[in-house]
């Protein structure tokens, strides 16, 4: 990728980063949390977490990902408004330029999710992860299945103490207890799609 394009899509990842304060704190009320309460949940103090609810200070991939887990949510629902909650989507059709999106601070890592909500028992999105971003792997705390596809770049995947390097074309799967690292290799970003069930992300 050349560099202007790379600078580009940095800049517009910048101007795309979402306000996650309001849909935290209202999720956080919605438990009937106090701050305090939060904070021992995630092992984050109550004061970053109020500069976060304050859309002061963005939380990190890490950090987001505590949160989402302590208010029993995926990373998805502080930026998706219109994930539906039924079970059964009115359409099964989702439209390219309509995915999903969040991109998660500081901006090295944007997934766009390709089902048209996270109730089924199946999740399919799209990543784009920067070299910067270092590891984006969580492993989950249920038992789950998943296929990753690299549509562009490398990705370096460690499942156990094996450690996978992964070129456009290249697929793995993945059984979720064993994952410990995903990420970028090289200077370049790369791609990915996802298919997990059952939902964890």
């Amino acid at each position: 990728m050349s560099t202007n394009r790379r600078s580009a899509r940095k800049a517009e990842r910048a101007d795309t980063l979402e306000p996650f304060g309001e849909r935290i704190r209202e999720r956080r009320k919605e438990l009937g949390l106090s701050l305090e309460e939060l904070a021992a949940r995630t092992g984050l103090t109550a004061s970053f977490l109020s500069l976060i609810e304050r859309n002061i200070n963005n939380p990190s991939l890490d950090s987001l990902y505590r949160i989402a887990e302590a208010l029993d949510v995926p990373p998805f629902y502080f930026s998706a408004d219109e994930l539906s909650a039924s079970p059964v989507p009115s359409n099964p059709v989702v439209r390219h330029d309509e995915r999903v999106q969040i991109t998660f601070p500081p901006g090295d890592v944007t997934s766009e999710l390709l089902v048209p909500n996270l109730r089924s028992k199946l999740e399919v999105f799209i990543s784009r992860v920067q070299p910067a971003a270092g590891n984006v792997a969580r492993t989950p705390k249920t038992a789950s299945e998943e296929c990753l596809y690299v549509m562009e770049g490398m990705l370096r995947v460690v499942l156990d103490d094996q450690e996978y390097v992964l070129e456009e074309g290249d697929s793995i799967y993945i059984h979720g207890f064993a994952l410990r690292e995903i990420c970028a290799v090289g200077d370049s970003e790369a791609v990915f799609l996802s298919a997990i069930t059952p939902p964890i992300f």
